[in-house]
């Protein structure tokens, strides 16, 4: 089965297209259309029985609105006949979408209809840059390949199984109940993704697993994992909560805010959001997002990029200590994503802040990690320490493919 990847940002389509195929025995998804609400299906479960390994193309689309690409359906109409050139004549069987924001509804991958993508739209208050976006793609395939099944999966349901004392803010009542303030979490998908991997290069059962996963690239989280399952994240009702991250600022006490609106009446709700999401982080401390930047620079001497590198790093710490805890005792501290799969300096800077709680690293292995899966713990460390490579396209290619291979199949 040949399945089109799709993440539609509000300005640019990245695509890939995977080959799917049945692994052995025929797949048995979990469902063919909505789950209920709070039922939480893990990727482990949505994917089973479907490998999606193999990439036959991948391409990005941009300046969409601000070009001669003037909507996403047009982006889509250029896409299809990208794709009738690089697929020989093969047809796309099904499209899977990366959709930011499932709020409180969605907690595992969907089948779409007119009613999802109306929900999409509905959660857009939740993620104005991102959710709008998703839904002009999806009406957009729904013209450009008509009666084509396509597939929801949501970087928010993964975290559905965080406890009530977790996801909480402590903030008037009617601020949750009116206006959904509370802790969603992102990057389920790539967290849900290597605890599996993790769990199996381990050989330790999933409902038995305890973990801290740190998802670090231009956008960074932790996850506390607990039985399996998230139990507490960084993240929170956006994405700019938690780590110190490329251009984002991480946690920040709430009156800096409305301290700086108040000293500067021509500042906007619309400037602090540039700023604390586009202008802070390691950009705000040392003029760099980049973190291979940053190193460099660091290396060379440069005490602000230091201090930046210093900063993340402790942050991370913080929130490993306190997941450690949360989890119950970590077995395993899984490293992922841009930074944390190349930067074995950053793992490093982290890991040594982690002596109390009994973690060593084996320097050459973190210095050359082997394989999608690989411990660069010493062997007295009292954690296991790994580096998983994640691969969300590919976690949202099975579960599309194993969706709609049941569909067929019923």
């Amino acid at each position: 089965m040949l399945v089109l990847v799709v993440n539609c940002g509000s300005s640019s389509i990245k695509y890939q297209v995977r080959e799917v195929t049945p692994e052995g025995s025929e797949p048995s998804p979990y469902t063919s259309s909505m789950p209920a609400i709070n039922e939480n299906i893990p990727l482990a479960t949505a994917t089973a029985g479907m490998a999606g390994g193999q990439v036959i193309t991948r391409g990005l689309i941009e300046n969409i609105g601000t070009s001669e690409i003037q909507d996403h359906t047009q982006a889509l109409e250029i896409l299809a006949r990208r794709l009738d050139e690089e697929l020989g004549g093969r047809t796309i069987d099904a499209a899977g979408h990366r959709v930011v924001h499932g709020g409180e509804r969605f907690s595992a991958p969907v089948l779409v209809n007119n009613e999802i993508i109306r929900a999409i739209e509905r959660l857009a208050p939740l993620a104005p840059l991102h959710n709008p976006a998703h839904a002009l793609g999806l009406r957009a395939i729904q013209k450009t390949y008509p009666g084509m099944p396509q597939v929801c999966v949501f970087d928010t349901a993964f975290h559905r199984t965080m406890p009530e004392k977790a996801w909480r803010y402590a903030v008037p009542e009617q601020w949750y109940e009116l206006h959904g303030m509370r802790r969603y979490g992102f990057h389920g998908t790539s967290h849900d993704f290597v605890t599996g991997r993790a769990c199996e290069f381990l050989g330790i059962p999933r409902e038995q697993f305890n973990a801290v996963v740190a998802h670090l690239g231009n956008g960074a989280s932790a996850t506390a994992i607990r039985e399996g399952r998230s139990y507490d994240t960084s993240m929170g009702y956006t994405p700019l909560a938690g780590l110190v991250m490329g251009t984002r600022s991480g946690d920040l006490d709430p009156s800096v805010v409305t301290a700086m609106l108040e000293r500067n009446p021509g500042m906007s709700a619309q400037d602090m959001n540039r700023i604390l999401n586009n202008e802070s982080g390691l950009q705000g401390i040392c003029g760099d997002s980049d973190m291979r930047a940053v190193e460099q620079r660091a290396d060379s001497g440069d005490e602000r990029a230091q201090l930046a590198l210093d900063m993340a790093a402790y942050r991370l710490a913080k929130y490993i200590g306190g997941y450690h805890v949360a989890v119950g005792g970590a077995q395993a501290l899984i490293f992922t994503a841009g930074i944390g799969e190349n930067s074995p300096g950053f793992r490093a800077l982290v890991c040594d802040q982690l002596g109390a709680l009994g973690v060593r690293l084996d320097a050459s292995r973190n210095e050359h990690p082997e394989g999608n899966a690989a411990r660069i713990s010493s062997p007295d460390s009292a954690v296991e320490v790994l580096v998983v490579a994640t691969d969300e396209e590919r976690a949202i290619a099975e579960a599309t493919a194993a969706l709609v291979w049941e569909r067929v199949k019923n």
